[in-house]
C-alpha cells in the first residue's frame, strides 16, 4: 500500500513555508493525539503519519530530497534512513517536544536555583511646577531584600543547598508516554536543581526578607506626564541569591488650576471685559515658573484671540530649549447692568455700523443670501 503524500497529510501546499508547516502540524497533532482519542487505532496511526510527514518536510535537505524523489528518498538508506533517525535521537518525542514543549515546562536546566527578582512599580504624582523645576524625591518602597542571615542561599548558616536527587540538578524530568517523551519541571525542586534540607529560620528558605527601603529619585526638569523612570536593581531581591529586579517609577502630573500643557507649551485662558477688548488695555498673568508677565490687548481684540509669550513654557528635557506660553482671551459679556449702563449700550447699538461689527455683518449677509437661494 502506497504512502500518502506528505503535503496532503499535513494539508498544506507544496510551497508552504516553515511557519505554515509548523502550524499545520500543531493542528493535526492535537486533533489525532492518542490522549484525545483513546483506544482509537486509526487516530494513533494518523498521528504517526503526521509526525513522519512533518519530520521529513521541516528539514530543508530532507524536504528537497522528498520533492525530487518522493518517498523513495527515504527508502533503502536514501536520505539518511528513517525520518525519525532511529535510536530515539530526533524521534517523535523530540518533534512533539519541539512543537508543544512550551506547554510542558519548556527546555533547559534549573539555573542552580537562583531566580531573578520581580520588577516593581511605583506611581508618583508631582505638580506642574515641580515638573518645570525638576526635583529630587525620597520614596519608601516595601520590597524583598537578600536575607543577611543566609546571604541569600536559603539554607541555615553552616549548611548549603544540595543537588536535587530527582532531576540530578537539571531542574526538569523526562516522562515517556508510549512512543514519545516530554520534559516537565521537576516537582521536587520546582526547576531549581537544588533542594534545601535545613532552611534558614529568618527567610524560610527563600533567601530573601521583606523590608521597606528609602530611595532617592531624580526627576529631571521638563519631565512629561506618563514618563517612566527605571532604577536598575532596585526591585525585589532574587530567589536564593539571584539578581535583583528593577524598579519603575511612573510619573503623573497633577491637573493645574490655570495652566494646560501640550508638550513644552503652556496654555492659559484669561477672561477680559468687553470694554478692554474694544478699547484696548493690558493685564498681568502668572507663568509656570512663578513670575509675572504683562500682556497688551490691542483695540478691537476678538474673542479667542491668542497671545504668544516666547520662552515662557516648559523646559525641554536634556536641552537648553524652552517652550512658549499661549494666552487665549475670552471676552466676557457684561451682566447685572444698571439703568445707565443699559442706556449707554442702547445708544451705542443705535449708532453702531457695519464697521464696528464686520464679522457679524458679513455672516448675516451671507446667511441672507443662503435663504434667498432656498426660496428660488
Amino acid at each position: 500500500m502506497s504512502k500518502a503524500d506528505y503535503y496532503d497529510t499535513l494539508g498544506v501546499a507544496r510551497g508552504a513555508d516553515e511557519k505554515e508547516l509548523k502550524s499545520a502540524f500543531r493542528k493535526m497533532a492535537m486533533k489525532y493525539h492518542p490522549d484525545r482519542n483513546p483506544d482509537d487505532a486509526s487516530a494513533e496511526a494518523k498521528f504517526k503519519e503526521v509526525g513522519e510527514a512533518y519530520e521529513a518536510l521541516k528539514d530543508p535537505q530532507k524536504r528537497a530530497a522528498y520533492d525530487r524523489f518522493g518517498h523513495a528518498a527515504f527508502e533503502n538508506g536514501g536520505g539518511g534512513g528513517s525520518p525519525f533517525g532511529g535510536g530515539g535521537a530526533g524521534g517523535m518525542g523530540d518533534i512533539f517536544e519541539d512543537i508543544f514543549g512550551e506547554m510542558m515546562g519548556g527546555r533547559g536546566g534549573g539555573g542552580g536555583g537562583r531566580q531573578r527578582g520581580a520588577d516593581l512599580r511605583y506611581n508618583m504624582e508631582i505638580s506642574l511646577e515641580e515638573a518645570f523645576e525638576g526635583k529630587t524625591a525620597e520614596i519608601e518602597i516595601p520590597t524583598s531584600i537578600t536575607c543577611d542571615t543566609c546571604d541569600g542561599s536559603g539554607a541555615k548558616p553552616g549548611t548549603s543547598p544540595t543537588t536535587c536527587g530527582t532531576c540530578g540538578g537539571v531542574g526538569q524530568v523526562r516522562a515517556s508516554q508510549g512512543f514519545f517523551s516530554i520534559q516537565r519541571t521537576c516537582p521536587a525542586c520546582q526547576g531549581r536543581g537544588e533542594v534545601i534540607k535545613d532552611a534558614c529560620d529568618d527567610c524560610g528558605g527563600s533567601g530573601r526578607k521583606t523590608q521597606t527601603k528609602t530611595l532617592s529619585v531624580n526627576v529631571p526638569a521638563g519631565i512629561e506626564d506618563g514618563t517612566r523612570i527605571r532604577l536598575a536593581s532596585e526591585g525585589e531581591a532574587g530567589v536564593r541569591g539571584g539578581p535583583q529586579g528593577d524598579l519603575y517609577i511612573f510619573l503623573s502630573i497633577e491637573p493645574h488650576e490655570f495652566f494646560q500643557r501640550d508638550g513644552a507649551d503652556i496654555y492659559c485662558r484669561v477672561p477680559i471685559s468687553m470694554t478692554t477688548a474694544a478699547l484696548g488695555g493690558q493685564f498681568e498673568v502668572g507663568t509656570v515658573e512663578g513670575k509675572k508677565a504683562n500682556v497688551k490687548v490691542p483695540e478691537g481684540t476678538q474673542n479667542g484671540k491668542q497671545f504668544r509669550l516666547r520662552g515662557k513654557g516648559m523646559p525641554v528635557m536634556r536641552s537648553s530649549q524652552q517652550g512658549d506660553m499661549y494666552i487665549q482671551v475670552a471676552i466676557e459679556t457684561p451682566s447685572n447692568l444698571t439703568k445707565r449702563q443699559r442706556e449707554l449700550l442702547t445708544e451705542f447699538e443705535s449708532e453702531s455700523s457695519a464697521d464696528n461689527s464686520p464679522e457679524s455683518t458679513s455672516f448675516f449677509g451671507r446667511m441672507k443670501g443662503f435663504f434667498d437661494g432656498l426660496g428660488e
